[in-house]
């Protein structure tokens, strides 16, 4: 492919000014061959498994890095739903599970690893509920194991009894991180629709219809998008459209070419590029910055909504263009603890939680990275999940909370999780209870637009 010398020098302006990186080159990892009822032999089999597969997989993105020249900010392991992996097994709770994973990922070297989770969006087997009441203690007692629970899809509805266990979990999960702000609670992410290709943590996990070892690639580009709409002079809405459309073709493209070249020299598959405009708390790095490029004055504010479903739809443009293989979430992130210019629009009043969930209507995601009151109840939390879960479900799209029930925090109060997990400002919830409602068990029927056959 013959590269002009201009854009070599634009993708050297992306990196080192406009915060241009490979967010992740995750490693999918099939367990299903690991299964066995003795919890020894079954976590020396994924120990073994994971060592193994993943033993060159930081190397090789470090010299992909070299090669190209593009950060790679994160080396990533997701693996099958444990659960499934584990649902065999005899033991009680599945929490040496979640430290052999761990274990495995410091071995190797990988920043996080994905998939201690399941799936009950119609109901929960013996090893789904084993798997939930071992997440605050796993959580708590791993650093790099990433855990995720879909409840809810288009085709089954929303599990109604599953959602109300998960506000008990996350209650408990953040009191038993309580000493680092309920960091637990970061690592855990409730979904609807849930894909099973994702690279990004926490909610990845290698899914059952996956080949045996596969490498997928999320790349990232807040910054660059930002930077292409701030250079254009009174712009339309169509031109705006039309630079972040060509931008995002560009990003991606640069992310399916280091990924591909990442599995050719691991010798497995290439899955896919998850072009989802994923910030950092750098300023500048942000989502909220592109919207306030667009004409708002602060994110949050009248018209935030459509300015965002602008760009999600021309970032899918974009990268649809530039890639056949587009998976995983693919869009627009809105994390708020890992966004700058979204701590700064809680900060001043622009933005609650009311409005991103209006977001979440057009966006990639959900409810992502949100900090509430420690003393918000776990029904509370519950009716959180519940709402997005509909969204996700009647607009047949991906939907996720991760919510930070902060011990001991008020609305005003700061969470600190440093790194690419940033800080994150405390929230308000609505103080009328939903207690009855989410009491109530059972399921949500799919709605009438499940109905495509």
């Amino acid at each position: 492919m013959l590269i002009h010398p201009n854009e070599i020098m634009e993708t050297i302006q992306m990196v080192k000014m406009e915060h241009l990186d490979i967010r992740t080159v995750t490693m999918g990892i099939n367990l299903r061959d690991c299964c066995h009822p003795d919890i020894n032999v079954l976590n020396k089999n994924i120990y073994d498994k994971i060592t193994t597969y993943a033993k060159d997989l930081v190397k090789t993105a470090q010299d992909v890095q070299a090669l190209y020249g593009i950060p790679i900010i994160n080396k990533r392991i997701s693996v099958t739903p444990i659960a499934i992996v584990a649902e065999s097994c005899s033991s009680p709770d599945y929490v040496s599970i979640a430290q052999t994973m761990d274990k495995a990922a410091k071995a190797v070297g990988v920043d996080f690893i994905g998939g201690f989770s399941a799936l009950v969006h119609k109901g929960m087997t013996p090893g789904d509920l084993k798997l939930i009441q071992s997440l605050p203690e796993a959580l708590a007692a791993t650093d790099k194991v990433c855990a995720s629970i879909n409840v809810a899809t288009t085709k089954a509805g929303i599990n109604m009894d599953a959602v109300a266990l998960m506000g008990k979990i996350i209650k408990k999960t953040a009191e038993r991180t309580k000493d680092t702000d309920g960091l637990g609670c970061a690592k855990l992410v409730v979904f609807a629709n849930v894909p099973e290709d994702n690279p990004f943590m926490a909610g990845a996990f290698h899914g059952v219809g996956e080949p045996d070892c596969v490498i997928n690639v999320g790349v990232s580009g807040p910054g660059v998008v930002n930077a292409a709409v701030r250079k254009l002079q009174h712009p339309s809405i169509g031109e705006i459209a039309e630079t972040i459309k060509k931008t995002a073709f560009k990003i991606t493209r640069m992310g399916e070419l280091a990924g591909r070249e990442a599995s050719k020299r691991l010798g497995v598959d290439f899955g896919i590029v998850d072009l989802s405009l994923a910030p950092t708390p750098e300023v500048g790095d942000s989502v909220a910055s592109i919207l306030e490029a667009m004409g708002l004055e602060r994110c949050g504010t009248h018209g935030t909504t459509a300015a965002l479903a602008l760009l999600n739809d021309a970032v899918k443009k974009g990268g649809s263009m530039a890639s056949s293989y587009v998976g995983g979430l693919s869009g627009a992130f809105i994390p708020v603890s890992e966004d700058a210019g979204m701590i700064e629009a809680v900060e001043v009043g622009a933005l609650c939680l009311e409005k991103m969930e209006a977001m979440t209507c057009v966006c990639s995601v959900g409810l992502d990275m949100i900090a509430v009151p420690g003393d918000t109840s776990a029904a509370t939390l519950s009716a959180i999940i519940a709402d997005e879960m509909a969204i996700g479900m009647v607009n047949k799209k991906t939907t996720a909370v991760r919510v930070i029930p902060a011990p001991g925090k008020k609305v005003g109060d700061h969470v600190e999780f440093g790194g690419l997990l940033g800080r994150a400002p405390v929230m308000k919830v609505s103080n009328f209870s939903s207690e009855t409602f989410i009491g109530r068990g059972g399921r949500i029927p799919a709605p009438i637009q499940a109905l495509t056959n």
